[in-house]
């Protein structure tokens, strides 16, 4: 069974991929924080932004097969066929990889969707994933330490950039934490990223943008 939070289109805000239309499958329960704000204070990510408690979302619900799974992404996806595009899913969370499986990946395969997913790192991924993003956090041991967008929130003062360049990523992402401190954050991450430029910026355009 699959327990999922919101399965909807949109364009996807952040990373190498932004602005592309996607779906987005959101699946609950997390190893880094329950989700509920009575234990923030002692999750090991602190300030995650997302709401993946329950399956209540848009979408939402809970999938007995992967088969049924895809059936639902596919359902969500509204864009007009074209050559030069193709169905791209992102699956998310919370923690995708506690719940996505092979099967689950070869039946969105099977649908025709490119899968991404978007990740802590510290669970190993099934085979055939299209695109792999990582966002490493402190205090975490990563064990996915290959894939396309290592994307780091900053600043985290016990995960600093340093840390990661060793990994086989293509891309090599600072992404500034979101909060009362974001207009200071965004300056520490573009000053950065202008003396370290092996590191590229990322915004989240959806929030600028309105959109989920």
């Amino acid at each position: 069974m699959y327990r999922i939070k919101e399965i909807f289109y949109t364009l996807q805000g952040e990373g190498s991929h932004a602005g592309r239309p996607s779906v987005f499958c959101r699946f609950t329960s997390c190893n880094l924080w329950t989700g509920l704000e009575k234990d923030r204070h002692r999750a090991i990510c602190k300030f995650c932004d997302t709401d993946f408690v329950g399956t209540d979302g848009p979408g939402g619900g809970r999938f007995q097969t992967s088969v049924d799974l895809a059936a639902a992404v596919a359902k969500a996806w509204q864009g007009k066929p074209h050559p030069r595009s193709k169905p791209y899913v992102v699956c998310t969370g919370g923690e995708p990889l506690l719940q996505l499986d092979q099967d689950a990946v070869d039946a969105l395969h099977a649908e025709g969707f490119e899968v991404a997913i978007e990740t802590n790192g510290t669970r190993p991924a099934p085979n055939g994933i299209d695109w792999i993003c990582v966002s490493p956090k402190a205090d975490a041991e990563v064990v996915l330490t290959s894939g396309h967008d290592l994307k780091l929130v900053y600043p985290q003062p016990e995960a600093p950039p340093e840390r990661f360049e060793h990994l086989d990523f293509d891309r090599f992402l600072l992404q500034p934490m979101d909060g009362p401190d974001i207009v200071a954050n965004i300056q520490a991450t573009v000053a950065y990223c202008l003396e370290h430029p092996q590191w590229q910026l990322s915004l989240q355009t959806h929030k600028t943008l309105g959109i989920p």
